[in-house]
């Protein structure tokens, strides 16, 4: 079968297209025919620590598509079935879910919106309801609003209810969000948002942060956080790893700072949120009021086009590579 590879130095990475041998599911394994697969930029940086150098493995994280082989010990899903869920070595015809990470697709959602869901959502999951623990009118803070995390995290927060301010250093794309809901769009890549946001909530501050930058803006966030505030932070995309924090701040504020990252969690832990997952959110999904944003699907074999453009902050929304057939 076809299988994308990424081969790393440590420095530089090279992606390839390997011919490879079809996997055999585990026990508790789905053998999928991939329909669609979703790319996400933290598989690709190199400073993420997902790939040791030296080292060349399959890549992708999510996907959707049809089971055709399960596991002796899979119990809630039959060949056939469409599914969608967590899916390491994605970008290939066909790849391996476990079952406890697997969701069957609601018939509403396309291959491609559903390879968009299960990875980024169970993360903006994470942030907002796992250890977030937003509510309903409450403001929430997306740094980087644009990109496929932050739509994301728009797009969910405004079906629990809260209130979401963005930023971006494109205004058009902050216009076409208003279409997703976003209240406020503060357009800038600069830590300069804080006026902007105690203006929109009445000098209280944001109730949730989800920063989606990195060092650049982790001083503005603190700033701009209310009484009991939360802070996530899921990437750095600025590669800025180091941030001063404004201990008075944290102390008098009583402020929450957290991670949300998967690299160090074991599969039952990253399993441990899906029941409340699945009552929480996919309720929303099947009633319509959480759609995956999609920016544009690629040919299976512009997995290099699709990259660039994820590169260059063409998109706005989850971009998504396309099966085989």
């Amino acid at each position: 079968m076809k299988s994308y590879w990424m081969q790393s130095d440590g420095v530089n990475a090279e992606i390839e297209l390997r011919d490879t041998e079809k996997p055999t599911p585990g026990p508790d394994q789905l053998l999928v025919r991939v329909k669609a697969a979703a790319l996400n930029r933290g598989e690709f940086i190199l400073g993420h620590g997902l790939h040791k150098a030296g080292t060349a493995k399959p890549i992708g994280m999510e996907a959707s598509g049809e089971i055709v082989a399960c596991g002796s010990a899979v119990t809630e899903f039959k060949v056939g079935d469409r599914v969608m869920g967590r899916c390491p070595g994605g970008f290939a015809e066909y790849a391996l879910m476990t079952e406890r990470e697997t969701l069957s697709i609601p018939s509403s959602l396309s291959w491609e919106q559903a390879a968009a869901l299960p990875l980024t959502s169970a993360v903006v999951f994470d942030m907002l309801v796992s250890q977030g623990r937003v509510k309903a009118g409450e403001w929430v803070l997306v740094t980087g609003v644009t990109s496929g995390v932050g739509v994301t995290a728009l797009i969910m927060a405004k079906a629990l209810g809260a209130k979401v301010i963005g930023t971006s250093g494109s205004q058009e794309k902050l216009d076409q969000l208003r279409s997703q809901g976003l209240d406020i769009g503060i357009s800038t890549r600069n830590p300069n948002f804080y006026d902007a946001i105690m203006k929109a909530t009445d000098n209280k501050g944001v109730d949730l942060v989800i920063n989606t930058v990195g060092g650049s803006v982790f001083a503005e966030c603190i700033r701009s956080m209310a009484f009991e505030g939360r802070l996530a932070t899921v990437g750095y995309v600025d590669g800025v790893l180091k941030a001063e924090i404004d201990i008075e701040a944290l102390h008098s504020k009583r402020l929450t700072l957290f991670g949300v990252s998967n690299k160090l969690r074991t599969q039952q832990q990253r399993a441990e949120a899906m029941p409340a997952f699945k009552a929480k959110i996919l309720p929303l999904i099947e009633s319509g009021h959480i759609v995956p944003m999609i920016y544009k699907t690629y040919p299976f074999d512009q997995l290099l086009e699709a990259k660039a453009a994820m590169d260059s902050n063409q998109h706005l929304g989850k971009i998504v590579l396309a099966g085989t057939a």
